[in-house]
């Protein structure tokens, strides 16, 4: 009971600082569960953006709660369904059992989690393409690098995280045939010295690009590639999920980004009047959800040939000429 009332504060709080007022039974109502927080600048706040939009472009009543375990995701889905929330979403790959095992007591409630490949008849996955920017990373990165070694830091080993690592790992050895990755999992998001200090371990190992799949915890890594600039070397990071080249301009080189919000939109709109189809639902560069964002502040120190080189690969994975290896899942 105390779990259960707990969970009930924190979302309703959520939803008061969205600034939306309790509506009437006949609303449309999304909830928003998320594996960390929202004001990581980057997967988590991103959901948020998408679920703030839902709100002024639908006139939807809102709520968040932040869930760390596979119990409080399901306590968390079964909580927004059982008051008769219209849709759930669950930010990431690790929600998709328990959006399934809670679908099928409210089959009038519609789950989607972003990531997965579980389908019930009331629960689909959105699943990003973001595999297609991360290896436009890896490519640029092989390319620029002077020591021939790449790191990539992860929060928790999901497949999902995995993907992008492996298309990053194809664009590295598509620019360099011998270059050097190593991967690195801190076993959480929120760490932020944890991944400070990873980062530092590689780029001590001779590492000059890192690439992070960390939410909150990246943050750590974009100080430890700025500390280390700041004393003389030549070291990159790249953003992922969100545009995060603001978040350290002075190292950020590119960012991998997702559209969330619009994504989150189409879903939500498609739920609002009636046409959602329990499906897998792909997102990519061609849909306009995945776009790889080249730093302003940092673009002059690409060579031109090489952003050439990287802008027709883009323009390759587009048009479908040039397929990015991606996780099975």
């Amino acid at each position: 009971m105390l779990a259960f009332l707990l969970l009930t504060a924190v979302a309703c709080g959520a939803q008061q600082e969205s600034g939306s007022a309790p509506a009437s039974q006949d609303a449309f109502r999304v909830a928003l569960l998320t594996p960390g927080s929202i004001a990581d600048g980057g997967w988590n706040a991103s959901a948020w953006d998408g679920l703030e939009r839902i709100q002024s472009s639908l006139g939807a009543e809102i709520s968040h709660v932040e869930t760390r375990t596979p119990a409080e995701f399901e306590d968390g889905f079964r909580d927004y369904a059982s008051r008769g929330f219209d849709l759930v979403f669950g930010h990431g790959f690790e929600y998709q059992e328990a959006a399934a095992r809670v679908a099928a007591e409210f089959p009038e409630t519609v789950f989607v989690t972003t990531s997965g490949s579980t389908v019930r008849p009331n629960v689909a996955p959105m699943v990003f393409e973001l595999e297609q920017a991360t290896y436009l990373c890896g490519l640029l990165a092989a390319r620029m690098s002077q020591t021939g070694k790449l790191g990539l830091i992860g929060g928790i080993d999901l497949p999902s995280i995995r993907s992008t690592f492996t298309a990053m790992a194809a664009g590295a050895r598509q620019g360099r045939r011998d270059i050097k990755l190593r991967e690195v999992f801190l076993g959480n998001f929120d760490d932020v010295a944890a991944a400070r200090e990873a980062a530092l371990a590689l780029l001590e190992e001779g590492a000059d690009f890192l690439l992070h799949q960390a939410n909150d915890a990246g943050r750590g890594v974009f100080q430890a590639v700025s500390e280390r600039a700041a004393a003389g070397d030549t070291v990159y990071a790249f953003g992922t999920n969100r545009n995060q080249n603001e978040m350290a301009p002075d190292v950020v080189l590119a960012s991998a980004v997702l559209d969330v919000p619009g994504a989150f939109e189409q879903v939500a709109r498609r739920v609002q009047e009636g046409r959602f189809e329990a499906k897998i639902m792909r997102l990519g560069m061609a849909d306009g959800i995945v776009a790889f964002v080249v730093n302003p502040e940092l673009q002059d120190r690409i060579p031109p040939e090489i952003a050439e080189e990287v802008a027709r690969a883009e323009a390759e994975i587009r048009s479908g000429e040039r397929t990015v290896p991606r996780g099975d899942f």
